[in-house]
C-alpha cells in the first residue's frame, strides 16, 4: 500500500497504564485485558487518510519500566510524534508526566508533536486525576489533550489522528525539512506537497470523555 507520508510514533507513559492496550485498539480495533509486560519495545502500523492523503503511521509502543528506559529513550530520536500516557485511576502515573516529558524534550526532536492521553477513562468512578488537571498539564507545556478509554475505543482513533494532522499541518507550514528523515518524517508516492489546506481529518470532535 502506497503513502504519502510515514510518520513515526512513540507512545511513552508508566507501566499498567495501557499503552500496548491502546496500540492494539487503534491498529487492530480489540481489547486485549490481560497483556503481558511489554518487554523493551513493541510494534505496530496502520494506514489512516489525511486531507485526501493517505498516512501511513509506524507506532512504537516501549515499556514503562525505569529497566527498560534507556531503551525507550533511543526511540524518542526520529519521532513525528509521542503519545504520552498516564492512567486516570492512579495519581502516580500522572506525577510521573514531567520525568517523561523531560526525557521526551533532551532526546527527541524539538518540533516533535506530543499528545497528552488520560487512559482508562471508562473507569470514571474510580478516578483521581481530573480532566481539568490533565487539560492544564497538556496547556502548560504544549500539548494536545484527550481523554481515551482503550477498553471502549472511546477517542482513541480521534488521538492517533489529530496527532498525525498536526504533524501534518507542521509539513504543510514548512516547519520540517521532510527530506530529513530524523524528523520521524518520510515522504512516499504522492506527499509531493502542494498548496494543501492541512485541516484536521478527525471527523469527531473531541468531547468530555464518558460525560
Amino acid at each position: 500500500m502506497s503513502y504519502a507520508y510515514l510518520f513515526k510514533y512513540i507512545i511513552i507513559g508508566d507501566t499498567g497504564v495501557g499503552k500496548s492496550c491502546l496500540l492494539l485498539q487503534f491498529t487492530d480495533k480489540r481489547f486485549q485485558p490481560v497483556h503481558d509486560l511489554t518487554i523493551g519495545v513493541e510494534f505496530g502500523a496502520r494506514m489512516i487518510t489525511i486531507d485526501n492523503k493517505p498516512i501511513k503511521l509506524q507506532i512504537w509502543d516501549t515499556a514503562g519500566q525505569e529497566s527498560f528506559r534507556s531503551i525507550t529513550r533511543s526511540y524518542y530520536r526520529g519521532a513525528a510524534g509521542a503519545l504520552l500516557v498516564y492512567d486516570i485511576t492512579r495519581r502516580e502515573t500522572f506525577n510521573h508526566l514531567a520525568s517523561w516529558l523531560e526525557d521526551a524534550r533532551q532526546h527527541a526532536n524539538a518540533n516533535m508533536t506530543i499528545m497528552l492521553i488520560g487512559n482508562k477513562c471508562d473507569l470514571a468512578h474510580r478516578r483521581a486525576v481530573s480532566t481539568e488537571e490533565g487539560e492544564q498539564f497538556a496547556k502548560e507545556h504544549g500539548l494536545i489533550f484527550m481523554e481515551c478509554s482503550a477498553k471502549t475505543a472511546q477517542n482513541v482513533e480521534e488521538a492517533f489522528i489529530k496527532t498525525a494532522a498536526t504533524i501534518y499541518k507542521k509539513i504543510q507550514d514548512g516547519v520540517f525539512d521532510v527530506s530529513n528523515e530524523s524528523y520521524g518524517i518520510k515522504v512516499g508516492y504522492g506527499g509531493i506537497q502542494g498548496n494543501a489546506t492541512g485541516r484536521d481529518a478527525s471527523t469527531s470532535q473531541s468531547g468530555a470523555c464518558c460525560g
